[in-house]
């Protein structure tokens, strides 16, 4: 485990991550989580070994991730390693002192020009430190040759350095909900929704509604920042989305063009950043059901600095310009 002496290096520690999977051939694709709460692994082989196909994965879980458990694979046979734990921790149902320490995928027959996902959950116990970078190593075993994609960076290294670097998970604070949100949590919701997280304030998140069978879903919110230090959203969750990221909207030659905002989104000491259609806004992609309008998406936002605070996203109809509806004029954007 590698501390980070300052909360301010998480933005760029989870651009370094994303950086080093990118290159990596086994990645996880959720890299931030909080202490004491779930953490679903998902473990992506993007290739095999030499054109050969993967017959076999093997996630280790470190020290201080408890009561992990697979998510079955059909085609493939899961085998679990048990063993002691370092010193007691507490899990969802109690103290435990033992518990999963390898995760095994084998029988399968990954194809090289193929990719796919190993899944399983665990739980982040109190022993991770916000700024803390978790690492799983990984077996790759093919029909012929291996990978082991366990290096850790040594102190002043990084992960981009590493040829065969072990997928990582950068460790940021859980955000706490003001008493005023969670009034409002218990009294309905109110007009304008503001949840406190630090010195951030994050205002009416809302969501447009989607057609049958769309696989992504566009996200708004409007964040200031009272504080004297930037902080930066680095991540966005709904149940309902595989993964979410923030992306910006650019005309380049009369023609409107979206990409995702690399390294996160920074909002200085004193800025309010407004996520709208049209410009910076949250991108929900494979959507598993879609949001109807009416309806409240409960998620989250995560920053670097004030951590995974958990929002409710209000629904739109389709094409919405605004929260409370008003139309897009026949535009639909996400």
């Amino acid at each position: 485990m590698h501390r980070i002496p300052r909360a301010e290096l998480c933005a760029a520690l989870l651009v370094t991550l994303s950086a080093s999977a990118a290159l990596a051939h086994a990645s996880l694709e959720r890299k931030v989580a909080s202490p004491n709460s779930s953490y679903r692994g998902v473990v992506q082989i993007t290739h095999g070994c030499d054109g050969q196909p993967t017959t076999r994965v093997r996630v280790m879980i470190p020290e201080g991730m408890v009561g992990a458990k697979p998510m079955p694979k059909p085609g493939w046979q899961i085998a679990t390693a048990r063993g002691a734990y370092g010193k007691p921790y507490q899990s969802f149902h109690g103290t435990v002192s033992e518990g999963v320490t390898s995760i095994t995928w084998s029988g399968g027959a990954l194809p090289d020009d193929q990719i796919d996902e190993f899944t399983f959950f665990a739980r982040v116990s109190d022993a991770f430190a916000p700024g803390s970078i978790v690492y799983f190593p990984v077996e790759q075993d093919c029909s012929t040759g291996q990978y082991r994609w366990s290096e850790t960076p040594a102190a002043g290294q990084s992960a981009k350095d590493l040829r065969s670097p072990a997928p990582g998970v950068l460790i940021v604070a859980a955000a706490e909900k003001s008493a005023a949100a969670a009034e409002k949590s218990a009294a309905g919701p109110a007009s304008p929704a503001v949840t406190k997280a630090g010195d951030l304030a994050i205002a009416t998140p809302w969501m447009r509604a989607t057609p049958g069978g769309a696989k992504v879903a566009g996200g708004y919110v409007r964040i200031t920042n009272t504080g004297t230090t930037p902080d930066t959203l680095i991540a966005a969750s709904i149940p309902q989305a595989a993964r979410g990221e923030i992306h910006a909207m650019s005309m380049e030659g009369g023609v409107m063009r979206m990409a995702p905002v690399e390294g996160g989104l920074t909002i200085k000491p004193g800025e309010t950043v407004e996520l709208k259609p049209g410009g910076l806004h949250l991108m929900f992609q494979d959507l598993t059901s879609g949001p109807k309008a009416g309806e409240s998406v409960q998620g989250s936002l995560t920053f670097a600095r004030a951590g995974t605070v958990p929002v409710t996203f209000s629904v739109a109809p389709i094409g919405a310009q605004a929260p409370d509806g008003e139309a897009a004029g026949g535009h639909h954007h996400h």
